[in-house]
């Protein structure tokens, strides 16, 4: 555990030694509040609904941006080689750099806490529906960035890890939504909504917690953090 803890530390200072992490959170709060507020006081209503309809598809484009440099980056500058054989296990290593993108991404999550708050001021707010809100965009987030992880381990080029974790993501995302399944059987169409992270982010902005959600991001999360383990071991 000291291992996986030095390791998350590590990253973390890789995050806020560069100038990464201070643009990652500076457009993503500027962005996301603009596009709220662009239309908060045309409807006159207290409500976050619009807020984190949104989320996703800013998402969609940061978090890829932050993850493709993960592996890709370590493959390019030839410092994975050191980690593969060293003496820390090849899950740790996987662990750690997950771990620490979570970290960072509640710490931006966290920052624009101060939108909520700052509403509450204007109207009455549910706060058991903004703070399951806040878990469904954090479930969402933890998806993108183990499946955006999994994607930069295939490849050392971090353009193409880009532009590879934005098509997969999204693909991921609409899986369930009436544009792609106007056409399609019934069976299908269920298929595709049970894997989709759209319809399952859907249901947990609702306001109501179900334990098929939960369950569904851990395993997408669990599935695409044990593909990235077995590319670095076949690396090794």
């Amino acid at each position: 555990m000291q291992a996986l803890s030095a390791l998350i530390r590590k990253e973390l200072r890789l995050y806020f030694n560069s100038p990464i992490a201070y643009i990652f959170i500076v457009v993503f709060i500027s962005f996301s509040m603009w596009m709220f507020f662009r239309g908060f006081f045309l409807t006159n209503q207290a409500d976050l609904r619009g807020y984190f309809d949104f989320l996703p598809w800013i998402f969609l484009f940061l978090i890829p941006a932050n993850t493709m440099r993960m592996w890709a980056e370590e493959y390019r500058q030839g410092t994975v080689e050191t980690l593969l054989t060293s003496s820390l296990p090849i899950h740790f290593a996987v662990l750690g750099k997950f771990l620490a993108s979570l970290a960072f991404l509640g710490l931006a999550l966290l920052l624009t806490f101060l939108l909520p708050i700052s509403i509450s001021f204007i109207g009455n707010l549910d706060w058991g529906v903004i703070l399951v809100a806040y878990l469904g965009v954090f479930l969402l987030g933890a998806a993108y960035t183990a499946l955006g992880l999994f994607i930069s381990s295939i490849t050392n080029n971090q353009i193409v890890a880009f532009i590879l974790a934005v098509i997969v993501t999204f693909a991921f995302y609409i899986l369930g939504s009436s544009i792609v399944t106007f056409a399609l059987p019934g069976f299908i169409t269920g298929i595709l909504q049970a894997i989709s992270l759209g319809n399952h982010y859907d249901s947990i902005i609702r306001g109501v917690v179900d334990t098929r959600d939960i369950i569904y991001y851990l395993s997408f999360i669990g599935f695409f953090l044990l593909l990235n383990y077995y590319v670095l071991k076949s690396r090794r």
